[in-house]
């Protein structure tokens, strides 16, 4: 196969340096709408608000359908074409990059369902209505129909990452079963934007992870709002305000309320149930190479005016590039030996093994691609120290890493935890309100 030069290769390339040639015809779809992408990306900041067009975008590239299964109508895509697509959308718009991963996220629904069944986890009664659930999910994705996946809520548990407060009551309307949704989900991207929402609640009653299930929500469902509209710090055009639910009927056959199907799809999983979640963390690390790839040429191309040299040869310059150039390769170091783990076959680690290395590399690549937009602020003075500027978007844009879903001192804690008691980390929680 004839190499690629450095100028004619996919910007997901410069992450995923190995594609296979289905690889890279999927990447190159993701390339068609880097430009569309990259227009939209300052006035999203500004208005802090989700780039309409953009649906129609990627559902037009086929996008929406990434990583669900050839079979159920999608593109066949694995983590691996995940993580370059939401890298390559990070270096154009960060916004989009997150937005469009968590739609990706809900395939986990329809896959890891399937494998469950395949393993035996499932009774023989409960496996129709696994099935069936999982396929809606993976056909709909395929179709175009943008699912935002929501599970995170505002309160908060000492024993897991992500408390789950959100109920769900078995009721009958108008002669259907079904159930009534009641609570509040904090943080989703896509909020208002998705066509259906995908919501984790737990079962009325249940005092465990075994009483969790899933929902798909209409957007418009009554009953369904949006939470109100925040001044977010960064990724502030990826609409992740959070929704409401207040008495939402959802037919019984739009859910999966089968006990304990959410812990045996977890058993099926390489590393986070969350959903291929090093992909979100592909967003920073294409994020902070755009803005390394600026700032370099910026400071190359301006000259001093006594010398003629470039200002990136000055010595304190040098030494702020070279802290930047290393922080980058921390993170595509820390990237690829996490994809390597959740993607090799057969697996070279077991999945205690793996998730505590996710524990320690979230928070060490969102650390790194930080660092590196604070070495382009340092290097670029105050001429690039604007609110409205590309140095600007970026530190706030790369500071969400920090934060979400946890920060990295909670996950090196726990991967110490695990080493030294060999517990296995508790990722959700069914809590009482």
């Amino acid at each position: 196969m004839e190499k690629r030069t450095m100028v004619d290769r996919l910007t997901g390339e410069r992450f995923l340096d190995e594609m296979t040639p289905d690889e890279k015809d999927r990447a190159a779809r993701v390339e068609q709408v880097l430009p569309a992408l990259r227009a939209a990306a300052a006035q999203a900041d500004a208005d802090g608000a989700f780039p309409v067009g953009h649906i129609k975008l990627l559902r037009d590239a086929g996008l929406l359908g990434l990583v669900v299964p050839k079979e159920y109508g999608g593109l066949g895509g694995t983590l691996r074409d995940l993580a370059a697509a939401t890298y390559a959308m990070g270096t154009a718009c960060p916004s989009t990059a997150l937005a469009f991963f968590f739609h990706n996220t809900s395939a986990s629904r329809g896959t890891l369902p399937l494998e469950a069944i395949e393993a035996g986890l499932f009774d023989d009664a409960d496996v129709p209505t696994v099935k069936a659930f999982a396929e809606k999910v993976l056909t709909r994705m395929a179709d175009g129909v943008w699912l935002a996946n929501f599970a995170s809520e505002s309160v908060k548990s000492s024993g897991a990452n992500i408390a789950i407060a959100t109920t769900a009551t078995p009721v009958e309307r108008d002669g259907v079963r079904g159930w009534a949704l009641n609570g509040e989900k904090s943080f989703g991207c896509a909020t208002g934007i998705a066509d259906t929402y995908l919501v984790t609640a737990k079962i009325d009653g249940t005092e465990d992870a075994n009483g969790l299930a899933l929902f798909l929500v209409p957007r418009d469902a009554e009953g369904v709002g949006e939470r109100p509209f925040w001044n977010g710090l960064g990724m502030r055009g990826s609409a992740n305000h959070g929704v409401t639910l207040s008495e939402v009927f959802i037919p019984a056959d739009e859910a999966l309320t089968v006990p304990g199907a959410f812990v045996k799809m977890l058993q099926c999983s390489r590393g986070s149930f969350v959903g291929n979640q090093l992909a979100i963390t592909a967003t920073y690390v294409g994020a902070a190479q755009a803005i390394y790839d600026e700032t370099l040429d910026r400071l190359m191309s301006k000259k001093f005016a006594d010398t003629g040299k470039s200002i990136a040869e000055s010595p304190m310059h040098q030494v702020i590039i070279g802290d930047m150039t290393e922080r980058l390769e921390t993170a595509y170091l820390w990237l690829r030996r996490q994809l390597l783990l959740e993607t090799s076959e057969p697996p070279i680690a077991a999945k205690d093994d793996v998730y505590r290395q996710w524990r320690m590399a979230k928070g060490s690549i969102c650390e790194a691609a930080f660092d590196v937009a604070v070495g382009c602020l340092k290097a670029s003075g105050t001429s690039g120290a604007t609110m409205d500027g590309s140095i600007g978007r970026a530190l706030r844009d790369l500071s969400m890493g920090l934060v979400m879903t946890f920060p990295p001192e909670r996950g090196r804690l726990e991967a110490a935890s695990m080493v030294t008691t060999d517990r296995a980390n508790t990722l959700f929680a069914n809590v009482a309100k």
